[in-house]
């Protein structure tokens, strides 16, 4: 398995794994799979920020991806991102979650960025949160029931990870601006 910066060429790989999740599970609150071209769009506009959107591939198959985007467009947020990772079903287990996801905070980390938030899906989402602590992720909190996915209302949990020392010191690089403010 090699880890690498996802390609326009990842389209079609990225909108099957998200799909599968969007129409069977409870990690995105999106209900209908976007197309490979809204993916396509969604890629371009997070490596257009200089943010890390990676992909785990073996063989030529694309089995997991995960990226950083903006967690909140105002300028004071610009040293926090929020992460997302996504695994083909059939390679859940693998450890393909925690290689994609774990360059993605290194990648994260050498940037100068501070924060990184994970929104999960579901309180019983046992893999993400697992994933999450394994990597040094802790719990923020959790908001009942915010989402009605499947015929039920859907939680999402708030875990976080400090990176390049958190909030102990001001950061090394106040110019940084994923966010074009």
């Amino acid at each position: 398995m090699i880890i690498r910066a996802a390609e326009t060429t990842d389209a079609e790989g990225l909108a099957a794994i998200y799909g599968h999740h969007a129409l069977h599970g409870f990690g995105t609150f999106e209900e209908e799979p976007p197309s490979a071209e809204e993916m396509e769009r969604r890629r371009a506009a997070v490596a257009a920020r200089g943010l890390p959107y990676l992909v785990a591939e073996e063989e030529g198959r694309v089995l997991g991806f995960a990226y950083a985007g903006p967690f909140r467009l105002r300028a004071a947020y610009r040293y926090t991102v929020e992460d997302s990772v996504y695994v083909a079903p059939d390679a859940l287990g693998r450890g393909v979650g925690r290689e994609v996801l774990s360059a993605v905070l290194q990648a994260c980390e050498d940037m100068g960025l501070r924060q990184v938030l994970a929104v999960i899906g579901d309180s019983a989402n046992a893999g993400s949160i697992g994933l999450h602590r394994a990597l040094g992720f802790e719990d923020s909190g959790v908001a009942r029931s915010v989402g009605f996915k499947h015929g039920r209302w859907v939680d999402i949990v708030f875990m976080q990870k400090a990176l390049n020392g958190g909030a102990s010191r001001d950061p090394d690089a106040p110019g940084l601006s994923l966010f074009g403010v």
